[in-house]
């Protein structure tokens, strides 16, 4: 069987973006980097061409190479985390110098990744058995920028 990683296409710095995932993301590392071989349209030879990036456990392979397709939001990094002050943390690590906030946990950072910084009691909530309290969860979710756990346990206990 094949192993499933992640492929991103950047339209410049992409070593720069694998250098700050990995100082961001703990238990991360770039595993390799490939310079431009001669020829290679909108990349100047010997710049870092691939690079290989081990995001906590998770292959990562970003490609620079030139302004042929952008990224968007309908791809986005899904980053669990446990607390609120973990969410906190990344929120603004992933929104600082020029990263774009938006809805119910989902940022943009500087590089253009969409990311979604979503603590695991969100994850478990979705499957309690109050339907109500689910509900009203969701809504409180859907008017949150950055996820804040008291609000979703407040909304889903009724109070």
């Amino acid at each position: 069987m094949g192993a499933v990683r992640t492929h991103l296409w950047f339209p410049e710095r992409g070593h720069e973006a694998a250098q700050f995932y990995a100082s961001v993301i703990p238990n991360s590392r770039i595993t390799s980097v490939v310079a431009a071989p001669p020829g290679v349209p909108d990349v100047p030879e010997g710049e870092p061409f691939v690079v290989e990036l081990d995001l906590d456990g998770h292959a990562v392979t970003i490609l620079t190479a030139g302004p042929a397709f952008r990224l968007d939001e309908a791809f986005s990094l899904y980053l669990v985390v446990d607390t609120q002050d973990e969410v906190d943390h990344y929120w603004e690590a992933l929104t600082a110098d020029g990263g774009e906030p938006g809805q119910c946990g989902w940022l943009k950072d500087r590089f253009g990744v969409s990311w979604q910084v979503v603590p695991r009691m969100l994850d478990e909530l979705w499957d309690r058995p109050d339907a109500a309290g689910v509900q009203r969860a969701m809504q409180v979710m859907l008017g949150q920028k950055k996820l804040e756990i008291a609000p979703l346990e407040a909304a889903y206990a009724g109070s």
